[in-house]
């Protein structure tokens, strides 16, 4: 197994361990390979020291103890990630594609959602596709007010 330092187009860093370099370069070439912070699948190893055995290493650690303690960088907070097949990437596609026909489409009202949406509904406002944000209290209301909407998925690479 090999141990590799990655990092994506948008800098992040991170670690992956793979069988052999090959197989690194045959999943990053099909999309296997994705950030864990923005999900972008154009990743490449980093520059890495090599990881070399050494036999002073018993006096190296005695003599770290005594030293005063180096700040410990912390590990970024984890996420869920997954290896896609062809059929999530094809979900991963549609996903982007749905954003880009509302973005396209409809008028962003941003966190007036749910008020907009109700206006619309009771008729008080014009008639017309919108998006935004709604917190999960208001996507209970307006369901429970019987309006028409569809939460949208997280668009792939982004946090929102």
């Amino acid at each position: 197994m090999i141990k590799y330092a990655l990092i994506c187009d948008a800098a992040h860093d991170f670690e992956s361990w793979f069988a052999t370099s090959a197989s690194f370069d045959e999943q990053a070439r099909r999309g296997f390979v994705s950030c864990p912070v923005c999900n972008s699948i154009r990743v490449e190893r980093a520059i890495m020291a090599p990881n070399v055995a050494r036999s002073d290493r018993g006096a190296r650690l005695v003599n770290r103890e005594a030293a005063p303690a180096e700040p410990v960088a912390t590990a970024p907070e984890t996420a869920p990630v997954a290896l896609m097949g062809e059929k999530e990437i094809a979900f991963r596609e549609m996903v982007a594609a749905l954003h880009a026909h509302v973005t396209a489409n409809a008028e962003h009202v941003g966190k007036r959602f749910a008020d907009e949406a109700l206006k619309i509904h009771h008729g008080e406002s014009d008639s017309r596709p919108i998006y935004g944000e709604a917190s999960r209290d208001d996507a209970r209301m307006l369901h429970e007010e019987g309006v028409d909407f569809l939460p949208l998925p997280r668009l792939p690479g982004t946090g929102n």
